[in-house]
């Protein structure tokens, strides 16, 4: 076998066939890597759009389920499920009966607005007490206590994000809300002014298992997701804007005030859509301390329920109707949850944009 080096033949067992073969065959092999790299990457952008796709399909799925699971009682209860405020399952003794086509027992009658408003304000009470804790706690963590304690204090904050939520409940059942309505809130109707918007606050304060003790106890739950990333956000702000403003004359609450939280806005919005997420679906530990109280608090002391604690709580007697329309009113108030946390993050995803259009890092540009 022979090689041709330019115009000049080779014998191949000659030193420069191996490497005029070398030359001819190096081409050929950039181009195979080349292909096999294109190859790799395409199938890696396959890979990661559908992975993408993955928390999308999943989220059109189960609002796709419950809707028709709720399709009986929407024909059925139309819009008096969301204004009504009667939870009646109607009589399972008596003869079935028919309302366009879809079976009920007679009498059954469902509203969800007082559970709608029960869970916009315990969720309310818990975003108001937690969001300014969190960022207290992270900006004490990040700036102002030394490594060896603000580590191990914020691996322990972390830890509380995963204590499960029926032990937190048993704990608001057993210790806190007995020790609030002994000691806390008795001071607090005691103090408050005696007119009608504080009025809400001037009530028999009860056994402490009611609106205000539920807020408190979501607010605990939520804290830790809000001040972990809080405290990461405050950690990743560059110290040059934070020395230079020391170095203008300003203090450390203006630096705070003007440089380090516009800098981390918009994160600290998405941080607390997410424990808004958690509170708005919170379950067995709101039910342990309110129970199914199907009104409205008429103060803040009062026992109310949420959609998600009637949902836990109704669920096994749902069973019971053989016609399936109550289990039908259990998805729709599942699937009006659903829309109502989609909503919420929706709503603050266009408050990050519009945000992080009108203010640069540090402020207004």
């Amino acid at each position: 076998m022979t090689t041709y080096e330019g115009s000049r033949q080779l014998p191949s067992g000659t030193p420069g066939a191996h490497s005029a073969k070398t030359i001819r065959l190096a081409p050929v092999a950039r181009r195979i890597v080349g292909a096999l790299r294109a190859n790799e990457e395409h199938a890696w952008r396959g890979v990661a759009r559908f992975a993408s796709l993955i928390p999308l399909a999943a989220l059109v799925f189960a609002i796709t389920v419950l809707a028709v699971k709720a399709w009986p009682s929407i024909v059925v209860n139309g819009t008096g499920f969301i204004t009504g405020s009667s939870w009646n399952p109607g009589s399972t003794y008596a003869a079935i009966t028919h309302t366009h086509g879809v079976a009920h027992p007679v009498g059954a009658s469902y509203g969800l607005w007082p559970l709608i408003v029960g869970t916009f304000q315990t969720s309310a009470i818990a975003v108001i007490l937690a969001l300014p804790l969190s960022i207290g706690a992270a900006f004490a963590l990040t700036e102002r206590m030394p490594g060896w304690i603000s580590r191990p204090l914020g691996f322990a904050i972390e830890l509380l994000a995963g204590v499960p939520s029926v032990l937190i409940g048993l704990w608001g059942v057993l210790t806190l809300g007995p020790f609030l309505a002994n000691h806390i809130y008795p001071h607090i109707a005691a103090v408050m002014p005696d007119v009608p918007v504080l009025r809400y606050f001037r009530a028999p304060t009860g056994h402490g298992l009611g609106l205000l003790t539920a807020g408190i106890v979501l607010a605990l739950m939520i804290v830790p997701i809000i001040a972990s990333t809080t405290r990461d956000l405050f950690a990743g702000v560059p110290p040059l804007p934070k020395d230079g403003a020391s170095a203008l004359g300003m203090t450390d609450a203006e630096v705070a005030r003007r440089v380090t939280l516009p800098w981390v806005r918009s994160g600290i919005i998405g941080a607390t859509v997410l424990g808004l997420g958690r509170a708005l679906g919170e379950t067995i530990a709101v039910f342990l301390i309110t129970g199914s109280i199907l009104h409205i608090a008429p103060n803040i002391y009062s026992p109310m329920s949420t959609i998600a604690a009637l949902i836990v709580g109704q669920l096994d007697s749902a069973g019971t109707d053989g016609t399936g329309f109550a289990v039908s009113a259990l998805a729709e108030a599942g699937l009006v949850l659903a829309v109502m946390s989609v909503a919420v993050n929706l709503i603050a995803r266009m408050i990050v944009n519009r945000t992080g259009r009108l203010t640069g890092p540090v402020g207004r540009g």
